[in-house]
């Protein structure tokens, strides 16, 4: 028997709210890889700069870290797969995804730094590679495609730079790969490095005229300063550790040798660049949450804080060692204390809105 209009209506009224768990993993940040990319970097920050108990602890987080949140992604792409293709082609949620390269090639780095386990590195930068090749096409195609667009100040952020990341990301792992492995691929890895380094340096120029244009001219509320803007400071970063990676490896590869004054101008020219962003982020933070008052609470977004501070640390450790540039130690050093703040400042925000959801399903089921 068909049922009335009025028996649907009652069902519909009886019909139980969705479960906490499945609400959150509808909405799933597409960034959520970046709690696997700051601490992943933290991770090798310390083990650079003697910490080596904090290093294989955050390792071993890691590991956890990113199976689950596989798990979590793949659940979503089988029970809401239309959520996840919205995100995909959302001007602002879209380059979230790229926290999944970076992460990956993170990943893949500590496996060579901590373990120097070289299988678990390249198996990392295969899946790295499919990642970076797949949603760089996917997604600024979308973007270029797409009928419906909104405007420059309300479709753009600091988030975009996460493909620069990204791209950067596979040209770190891609030099620690080429320091270890013998030939005929050590040329053809290291090339790949260079080649990334150097379209990621011309990505971000594209990317950071938009938003600095965005920046000055266009109203700036709050709410508009979302944690990823640190990405500004953290895509030199990463920049500049693949430099000084590429800076490393010239004995090995005759044309990084020939490129070298271009190579070391360069990677100063990203440090600096990144280490002018660091006041510029801290006053525009004052004003946001002391000036205006804005709220701070924890948001998925902020790894994407935690994460150029650890980059930064990290980078210029390296810095100093490819240049000699001894001077700079201290700054790593202060700079990793702060990046580790703030990793435990975000992981108590997600140990304390996993209580909540656990919390709210318990609420729910009795």
């Amino acid at each position: 028997m068909t049922p009335s209009p009025a028996m649907t209506a009652a069902e519909a009224q009886a019909t139980p709210p969705p479960a906490p768990w499945r609400a959150g993993l509808a909405t799933l940040s597409p960034a959520y890889f970046g709690l696997v990319m700051a601490t992943g970097i933290v991770s090798i920050g310390s083990h650079r700069l003697g910490l080596p108990l904090v290093a294989r602890a955050l390792f071993t987080l890691n590991l956890v870290a990113y199976g689950l949140l596989w798990l979590l992604y793949l659940a979503r792409l089988v029970l809401y797969p239309r959520a996840l293709l919205r995100d995909l082609v959302d001007h602002l949620r879209g380059p979230g995804f790229f926290t999944a390269v970076a992460a990956s090639s993170v990943l893949g780095a500590q496996f060579l730094l901590l373990d120097e386990h070289l299988g678990g590195g390249l198996v990392l930068w295969f899946v790295a590679l499919a990642l970076w090749c797949g949603l760089t096409y996917a997604i600024f195609t979308a973007f270029t495609v797409k009928e419906d667009k909104p405007p420059l100040q309300s479709g753009i952020s600091g988030a975009w730079l996460l493909a620069v990341v990204a791209t950067q990301s596979l040209a770190v792992l891609s030099a620690l790969l080429a320091a270890r492995i013998g030939q005929p691929y050590k040329l053809e890895l290291n090339f790949f490095a260079l080649s990334m380094w150097l379209w990621g340096g011309m990505l971000y120029i594209w990317m950071m005229s938009l938003i600095f244009y965005r920046y000055t001219f266009f109203r700036f509320l709050p709410g508009d300063l979302s944690p990823p803007y640190w990405i500004n400071m953290g895509a030199m970063a990463i920049s500049t550790l693949a430099g000084s990676l590429l800076i490393a490896n010239a004995p090995h590869a005759p044309f990084l040798t020939s490129l070298l004054p271009f190579t070391k101008g360069f990677t100063i020219f990203y440090w600096a660049t990144g280490t002018w962003w660091i006041p510029m982020l801290l006053v525009l933070g004052v004003w946001r949450h002391v000036y205006k008052r804005f709220p701070l609470r924890y948001d998925p977004l902020y790894w994407g804080a935690v994460f150029p501070l650890g980059m930064y640390a990290t980078s210029t450790q390296e810095l100093t060692l490819a240049m000699g540039l001894d001077f700079l130690a201290p700054v790593s050093r202060v700079f990793l204390g702060v990046a580790l703040l703030a990793w435990l400042a975000a992981f108590v925000g997600v140990v304390h809105g996993l209580f909540g959801v656990l919390r709210a399903s318990w609420r729910a089921r009795s």
